[in-house]
């Protein structure tokens, strides 16, 4: 134990209450604008000074109240993620994307899910916000988001990731759907297919019209036909399934391969399929856990949650660098992952 830190009388069971700067003031036997210099970084204190304020910091266990720093300053060093589901993969790793960027800004981080849910996106955004945070982060369900414009007006900077916002403009990160679908279909003509299923999502969603667009397109560009039973679109859940899988295996015209359009109905896809003595081929928009233990393993499009985290952390410090400039939405590339069940050729 050094000299200076027998001097010091105070200790953390002694005051049984936080210790203040005042406490510590006291302890290294200097004035209270002293411990303010050395615990805001100044360089005008001695150093002998400044190392008996240091050893009477870490014997109290002082910490600087970062919660009335904050109310200063009108913001609390935080950031706020408003997510579908923290459960999910996908967006589980765009959370810890963000928290690792945000750890090293010495940022706090709020995550929340909205359950796809309009509502309980609006609570949870507005809950957030709430607390001054510097930045949002949001991946929109609700039709609108302009009851954020209050805080937009104050200087909060808000990033939209893997669906744009809509009544407010803010910056977006996203997913490269249509190119990402593109890959599913080429892959699987490159493979003999002509007879290809696409299953995706409520229309109503911004990620599933890309998508089927994608589909659409790439078909036609390959001047291959596309039969309406063999496009199906619906709320993700069995019955949905059931029915457009009992549609695109009709035998008088059964399709020879799929591409479903996110990992809930692939879930569904997967389950349907078990057990056929034939099995078409399959491209998955989005990764599955374990999908490569499958037999055989699922191709897939994956997407990059990590390059999204990033992206969306880079945009929300540059917007509040500069609050004036024009928003930008960011795509970011996919990639296929062949593992087997893609390339399976056509059985009929």
């Amino acid at each position: 134990m050094s000299n200076n830190s027998s001097q010091i009388g105070i200790t953390l069971s002694a005051l049984h209450r936080r210790p203040t700067m005042k406490d510590v003031a006291e302890a290294a036997g200097v004035a209270l604008k002293t411990v303010s210099r050395v615990v805001n970084g100044e360089t005008t204190v001695a150093p002998d000074t400044l190392e008996r304020v240091q050893e009477a910091i870490r014997r109290l266990g002082y910490r600087r109240n970062e919660g009335a720093r904050e109310l200063r300053q009108g913001r609390t060093q935080a950031i706020g993620l408003v997510v579908r589901d923290i459960a999910d993969p996908f967006f589980a790793a765009i959370g810890r994307a963000v928290e690792h960027r945000a750890e090293e800004d010495e940022l706090v981080v709020m995550i929340g899910s909205s359950h796809d849910d309009p509502a309980r996106e609006r609570q949870v955004a507005l809950g957030f916000t709430a607390r001054r945070p510097n930045g949002l982060i949001l991946a929109p369900i609700a039709k609108r988001q302009d009851y954020l414009l209050p805080d937009i007006a104050e200087g909060l900077a808000i990033c939209a990731v893997d669906r744009p916002a809509q009544g407010i403009a803010c910056d977006a990160v996203l997913s490269d759907n249509a190119a990402g679908i593109r890959l599913a279909v080429e892959h699987l003509l490159h493979h003999g297919h002509r007879r290809i299923g696409y299953l995706g999502d409520d229309p109503a969603v911004f990620t599933a019209r890309e998508r089927v667009a994608g589909f659409r397109a790439t078909m036609a560009g390959h001047d291959v036909p596309v039969n309406e039973h063999e496009v199906r679109l619906g709320s993700p859940g069995p019955d949905f399934v059931a029915a457009a899988l009992r549609t695109m295996f009709d035998p008088s015209d059964p399709v020879t391969a799929l591409v479903t359009g996110n990992n809930r109905i692939t879930a569904e896809v997967l389950k349907h399929l078990a057990g056929r003595p034939e099995q078409p081929a399959v491209v998955a928009f989005d990764d599955l856990e374990l999908a490569e233990l499958l037999r055989p393993g699922l191709t897939v499009i994956a997407q990059d949650p990590v390059a999204i985290g990033d992206a969306a952390m880079d945009l929300l410090a540059k917007r509040l660098a500069d609050p004036t400039r024009e928003p930008r939405e960011l795509r970011i590339p996919v990639r296929l992952i062949p593992r087997g069940s893609g390339e399976a050729p056509p059985t009929n």
